[in-house]
């Protein structure tokens, strides 16, 4: 899994019928402070999460692993809305 930070959205009107209502999200990797890291890529949303969201995604075939997602052609998605992070002891993001 990989902590994210939901940057924007795409609109896809031509895409896999097994993709069709599926919301598509821009999302950035970040270190464990939220502090951006790597490049952007684009995640299928399972958990209606918003711009600005801290989420943790997951690629690769366990993108795919999800009710949403199983047998479409995936390869990242978001599963989760982080609520708070807490590293060494210290709370380092809270959802306000």
């Amino acid at each position: 899994m990989l902590i994210a930070r939901v940057i924007g959205t795409t609109v896809s009107t031509i895409k896999d019928e097994k993709l069709l209502g599926r919301k598509l999200l821009i999302v950035r990797q970040t270190d464990e402070r939220g502090s951006p890291v790597g490049k952007p890529y684009v995640a299928v949303d399972t958990v209606d999460a918003g711009i600005g969201d801290l989420v943790l995604t997951c690629a690769g075939s366990s993108a795919r692993q999800t009710a949403i997602t199983k047998d479409t052609p995936v390869d990242a998605v978001i599963m989760s809305i982080i609520d708070s992070l807490e590293v060494d002891g210290e709370v380092v993001f809270r959802k306000t």
